[in-house]
């Protein structure tokens, strides 16, 4: 049942079963707090004119900025066993419907 409604409404399947949203607002606001956190790190390093540490603040700064970008990006919910069609069967599909007009 879980798999026919994956295919008829992806959208509502990954409302009602995926996870509540604040996990993703929270590592987005982690690594916004990890940007904030290397910007001031570097800004030490080049006042206290010491290369590692302002290298440090840049890597920290990096981290944050992959962690919030990592949660931004879409995540699609995967039932075991379900597949998505391969590329010949959609393409089939498209010809079909085309055709069917």
């Amino acid at each position: 049942m879980e798999a026919a409604l994956l295919t008829e409404d992806p959208q509502l399947f990954s409302t009602l079963s995926g996870p509540p949203q604040s996990p993703y607002r929270n590592r987005i606001l982690i690594g916004l707090g990890l940007i904030f956190l290397g910007i001031a790190t570097l800004f030490v390093g080049l006042v206290a004119k010491m290369t590692p540490i302002g290298v440090l603040g840049f890597l920290i700064a990096l981290t944050g900025l992959i962690t919030a970008l990592s949660s931004l990006s879409p995540h699609t919910p995967r039932i075991k066993g379900a597949r998505r069609p391969g590329l010949n069967s959609r393409l089939e599909e498209r010809w079909d419907e085309r055709n069917n007009q």
